[in-house]
Order: structure tokens, then C-alpha cells, then sequence
């Protein structure tokens, strides 16, 4: 079954529901009624996907990074993008050590590319007096 639509592809106003079938009896209900504004309605489905197998792996990355074949930067970016799309972009963890999302990004990358050691990456992630140069 498809997710509701919640907003007009016209005008991207909010849906109102105003008839209800039942496929196995026949019955119609005519009314308003309000349709769910549930944040996963706002979730693709391949993020829908994404945060099934999160929720499988128990949320832990180095599950996910062996199920899926994918690094942690790639998983870190694909989640916060979730976490964009359900409203929670001003997650604390979102300005942790003052860094934006790119320079988090840049840090991640590079330590995956083994360019960083763990122990730097973790104080340039903290906001360390290190965490700006490159």
C-alpha cells in the first residue's frame, strides 16, 4: 500500500480526508477526519529502509557498515539526512564541538581514509585546539 498523501501537489497545503472505504465489507464513511502526520510519513522510502536496518543492527554502525557494504561517513550522512527529514536537525549532537556538518563530514572521511589517527579525529570531533587545521 502507498503512504498517504498529507499535502495538496498543487498547492502543498495539508490534506483533508473526507471519505473511508472498507475492502472487505463495502462500507463508506463520509466526514472530515485528520490524516496522520506521523514524521515517517516524510521519510523516502530508501530512508525508510535505512532506518529499518538501523533499528535491526540495534542502531550500532559497524553492523550496519558489514550489512549494507558502506563506510561510516557514508551511514553518518545518510542518517543525519533522516534526522533532517523528520525535523530534528538542531539534534545536540548536530553542533557537537562547534563544527558544521561539512567539517564533521571532512573529519569522518579523512579518518576513513586513514588519513587521521582515531585519537585526532576524536579531538578535532570534540572541538580540540587542533580540530581546525588541516
Amino acid at each position: 500500500m502507498n503512504k498517504p498523501v498529507i499535502k495538496c501537489p498543487i498547492c502543498a497545503n495539508h490534506l483533508v480526508v473526507t471519505r473511508l472505504y472498507c475492502d472487505h465489507c463495502g462500507t463508506t464513511i463520509s466526514g472530515q477526519f485528520g490524516v496522520s502526520s506521523s514524521v515517517f510519513n516524510r521519510l523516502t522510502d530508501e530512508q525508510t529502509a535505512f532506518l529499518l536496518t538501523f533499528i535491526r543492527c540495534e542502531g550500532k554502525f559497524n553492523r550496519m557498515e558489514e550489512e549494507l557494504g558502506i563506510s561510516y561517513p557514508t551511514l553518518r550522512n545518510r542518517f543525519n539526512d533522516i534526522l533532517a527529514a523528520m525535523g530534528f536537525e538542531d539534534h545536540p549532537e548536530a553542533s557537537a564541538g562547534g563544527l558544521s556538518a561539512e567539517e564533521r563530514m571532512d573529519i569522518l572521511q579523512q579518518l576513513d581514509r586513514g588519513e587521521l589517527k582515531p585519537e585526532e579525529a576524536e579531538l578535532r570531533l570534540r572541538g580540540g585546539e587542533s580540530a581546525r587545521h588541516n
